[in-house]
This record gives C-alpha cells, sequence and structure tokens, in this order.
C-alpha cells in the first residue's frame, strides 16, 4: 500500500509527457535528437543479425566492454535495459527498510513502494547538501543520485561513503555522471569493487538512445546475481547489446567527455541568461539540467507551452513544489528561443 501522503501518479511523472511533437524541448535530459552517425551505423551494421536470437558471445563482449571502461571485471557487470530496470530489479534484495535522498529521480521509491518494500524518505533542504545523518540507521538499502537529477548537485565520493555501513547496500543513480566534465568522471563511485556499492548507469541521456533501453549495473557479483534472479532469456536485445559494447569503448568515452565539456560551457551561458531575467537557478550546478524556482510556475509552464516551448514541472520530485521547473541544459540558439520566450511570458 502507499502512504497517504504519497500519489503514485506524481512517481511516475516523467519529462517526455511535458513535451508535446514539435516543441523545442527543455524538458527531456536526452542530448540531441539521435545518435551519433558513427553509432548509428554501428547499430544499423548488425539488422541483419536480427533474424538471431542475441548470442552468448554479445553479452560477454558487451560485459568485458563496460568492465575495462571502469576497471572493474565481467562478473562485476550487470547489463539491463535502461538504469530503470535496475531500479524495477532492487526489491529482489529484500530490504527491510530502504531510504530514499530526495528531491531525486522517482523511479526507485515506485518500485520499491509497489513491491511492498517500507520506504523512508530523506528530504534536503536547499541547497539539498547531504548530511549521512539524516539517514535512518535501521536502513539497509539507502538510494541516493550523483549528479542528482533535477538538483543537479554532484555529492563529494567522500559524503557517500559516510552513508556506507555494516548491512547497508548504497545504491547510486549515476545516468548522468558521464555528463558531468571535469578529469575522469568527478566523484563517480562506479570503480570502487565493494560489496556494499551498487552503481547505476544509463546510456540513454549522453547517446540519445531513450528508445533503446540500454544501461548497466556495477556491483558485486552475489549482489548482480540476486538482482537477475528470474529475469527472462535475452533480457537485452542485439542492438541494446552492440550500443553498451560500442558507447564503453576507448574513442567513445573521448567523445562523451567533450560531450560534458560542452555541455558545461552551455550550462554556464544558460545559468547566465536566465539569472538576467531575474529567474531564481539553483547553483552549483553539474548535470546537463537546471533546477529553477519561479513565479506562478504552472502558468510560466502553460505560456511557454503556448509558445510551443516544453518545461519539466518539477513538483513531483518530493520536497519540490509547484513553482520549480526543470530545465534541460541546451546550446545558444535553442537558448535565444526560451529566453525571448520567456521575456514575454514572466509579464
Amino acid at each position: 500500500m502507499f502512504e497517504d501522503s504519497v500519489d503514485p501518479a506524481m512517481l511516475r511523472h516523467h519529462g517526455d509527457v511535458d513535451a508535446r511533437p514539435g516543441m523545442l524541448d527543455f524538458a527531456v535530459n536526452v542530448q540531441g535528437l539521435a545518435p551519433p552517425a558513427w553509432l548509428r551505423e554501428r547499430l544499423a551494421a548488425r539488422l541483419t543479425d536480427l533474424g538471431r536470437y542475441p548470442g552468448a558471445d554479445d553479452d560477454r563482449t558487451a560485459r568485458a566492454a563496460v568492465a575495462t571502461r571502469h576497471a572493474r571485471t565481467p562478473d562485476e557487470v550487470l547489463l539491463l535495459a535502461g538504469a530503470a530496470e535496475g531500479f524495477a530489479l532492487l526489491p529482489r534484495l529484500r530490504p527491510r527498510l530502504a531510504a530514499v535522498i530526495h528531491p531525486s529521480f522517482t523511479e526507485p521509491e515506485l518500485a520499491l513502494r509497489e513491491a511492498g518494500v517500507p520506504v523512508t524518505r530523506v528530504l534536503l533542504e536547499r541547497p539539498y547538501t547531504m548530511d549521512p545523518a539524516l539517514v535512518p540507521d535501521a536502513a539497509d538499502l539507502v538510494v541516493v543520485g550523483n549528479p542528482t537529477n533535477p538538483t543537479s548537485i554532484l555529492h563529494p565520493a567522500a559524503t557517500l561513503h559516510a552513508l556506507r555501513r555494516p548491512g547497508r547496500l548504497l545504491v547510486i543513480d549515476e545516468a548522468f555522471a558521464d555528463a558531468v566534465a571535469g578529469v575522469g568522471e568527478p566523484e563517480s563511485l562506479a570503480g570502487i569493487a565493494a560489496p556494499d556499492v551498487l552503481v547505476l548507469r544509463s546510456l540513454t541521456k549522453t547517446w540519445a538512445l531513450a528508445g533503446l533501453r540500454c544501461g548497466y549495473a556495477l556491483g558485486a557479483p552475489e549482489v548482480l546475481a540476486r538482482l537477475a534472479h528470474g529475469r527472462p532469456h535475452w533480457p537485452l536485445g542485439t542492438l541494446q547489446l552492440e550500443a553498451v559494447t560500442a558507447t564503453a569503448e576507448p574513442a567513445a568515452v573521448a567523445e562523451s567527455r567533450r560531450y560534458a565539456a560542452r555541455i558545461a560551457t552551455d550550462r554556464a551561458a544558460m545559468i547566465e541568461r536566465l539569472a538576467a531575467l531575474g529567474l531564481d537557478v539553483h547553483t552549483p550546478a553539474t548535470g546537463p539540467f537546471l533546477l529553477l524556482r519561479v513565479p506562478d510556475g504552472p502558468l510560466l509552464r502553460k505560456r511557454l507551452a503556448d509558445r510551443c516551448i516544453a518545461v519539466r514541472r518539477a513538483d513531483t520530485f518530493p520536497g519540490l513544489g509547484p513553482d520549480h521547473l526543470r530545465l534541460a541544459v541546451r546550446g545558444p540558439a535553442e537558448v535565444d528561443r526560451l529566453v525571448a520566450a520567456l521575456g514575454e511570458a514572466l509579464w
């Protein structure tokens, strides 16, 4: 049963609902309208293999590529149909009490609640700084996003380590970690081989693969085995496995670092222009999205939609209200249109 204060419909809300076809989309965090040409070519080359079931070799190759990318071993990699599948599998770990750090992505809480797992919300107040002491000692599963959607906060790795306790599994949603600029992937725990740390990754955002559903989990083999217990044969298709392999290769990782640097530049320019309008933009921000607090959020969303611009309502994230909006970071041309529309809609 859901708690009286928990609305399942709010937990199920995603940005794609806010963006109709043809709108200028600031609601969805996917970068670009399609994968890069080289990745499309890699996928197209496998179309003639679709008459066969995905092979064990494809699975091994993909896991080996991901393992090499994160300095792990292949048995510490579980391939997923998107990071969302990883959240859906969390109840198989049978936690006694799950703590979810909010505001954050709502799929983990939804999956746990629907499976009857007791969930406690740890609500961080602005500036959304993590305090490990807020998490109940009884929680044997803790879920946190890093960087966090929608606040764009990047928690220090040391703070994440402070959440670890004997008998507790720490689950880190790193869906946007490859979009954080800096040497390597700052504050990521993806390379930490520990029995009590589980990291979930998505390929959806950076590589514009939302329609293909690709991701993976990194963790101890025994934890991954519990997650995978009962999954059907061929949980991922041939094209998904190819995408995982391709995007884990060194050239692709280097390309993702260039994307992260471009996002950082675009984000800084976007913050400056939004702030110049008198809008309250939460900083520091490290992800490919920004959290805003605006006057009369529902009316502003409608006025922007009337001008064919979609932004993400953020009151569906626990701890935020109707005047909060999330905006994906976009390039100068798109931001020009947004700023012009805001200038008309705000007054």
